[in-house]
């Protein structure tokens, strides 16, 4: 086994978990470290040696196996991770992003109530897909027209406006004795997988020749607001990004100025 490495592996996944859940780090990250570090463990092989598997894979993928080597060498076996292993720049890539009638058509062309309101979370209130599946009853208040998202990337609540639409769609909804606002007809939440499928299938069945994700309803909220003068900073806020800098990249997709440099010819 690696040098340091001493201990029974279950014993280390364990501590793992611990340590994890010390932090308070969201159970899709949680799951993803582990499984890394339950991969690293059975190959016996230095770290700079595992991370090589990956050379072929995406640089997201290549930084996730690294920071979860490292969370496990510094906060499990509390060792200094000093391994230089370079690590590329993530390639510049635009959101992909739909247009106002792309969402009308997706929203048209769905019949089902709850997959309506899965996609109008994502639309009209920006939320991500973790967010969307942990949403509760309780988190929807509409006296005040608000949304507190309490479940939340790095545990940071915000509070989100609460659109007329998606409004309406909830007071017709007709599970609200269940803890959930998505949940299955055999009384199961809603997983990444099933909402992803809605999404791809609504879709697929409005015409629409993108490669449309959960998180291109995210990108068309933020950047449809963008394009109707909304300020960048309110914006970061609904998102919940740390940094004004990850809001910015819906500067380089958001049509308003493009359009008015064509006016100029």
């Amino acid at each position: 086994m690696n040098q340091g490495i001493s201990e029974d592996k279950q014993k280390l996944l364990i501590k793992l978990k611990d340590e994890l859940n010390l932090r308070k780090y969201s159970s899709q990250t949680k799951k993803a470290y582990i499984f890394n570090v339950n991969a690293f463990l059975n190959s016996k092989k230095s770290p700079r040696e595992f991370l090589l598997k990956y050379i072929n894979k995406s640089n997201s993928t290549m930084r996730g196996v690294y920071f979860a080597l490292k969370f496990f060498y510094e906060n499990v076996l509390d060792k200094k991770f000093d391994k230089k292993i370079p690590l590329a720049k993530s390639s510049f890539k635009l959101p992909i992003v739909l247009s106002k009638e792309e969402i009308s058509n997706m929203l048209n062309a769905t019949k089902n109530t709850k997959h309506r309101i899965a996609l109008e979370l994502l639309y009209y209130a920006g939320l991500r897909l973790s967010e969307v599946i942990n949403l509760t009853w309780k988190d929807i208040d509409f006296d005040r027209e608000i949304i507190h998202l309490k479940e939340t990337k790095g545990q940071r609540e915000r509070i989100i406006f609460f659109h007329e639409k998606l409004r309406e769609s909830l007071k017709n909804c007709n599970n609200k004795d269940e803890k959930f606002i998505l949940v299955s007809e055999r009384g199961n939440k809603y997983n990444n997988r099933t909402i992803q499928q809605i999404v791809k299938n609504q879709a697929i069945k409005a015409g629409i020749k993108k490669k449309v994700t959960p998180h291109c309803l995210r990108h068309s909220f933020a950047t449809h607001l963008l394009e109707a003068g909304a300020d960048i900073r309110y914006i970061q806020k609904l998102l919940g990004h740390r940094n004004l800098q990850t809001t910015q990249i819906y500067t380089h997709v958001a049509n308003r100025d493009i359009k008015n440099l064509a006016n100029l010819l």
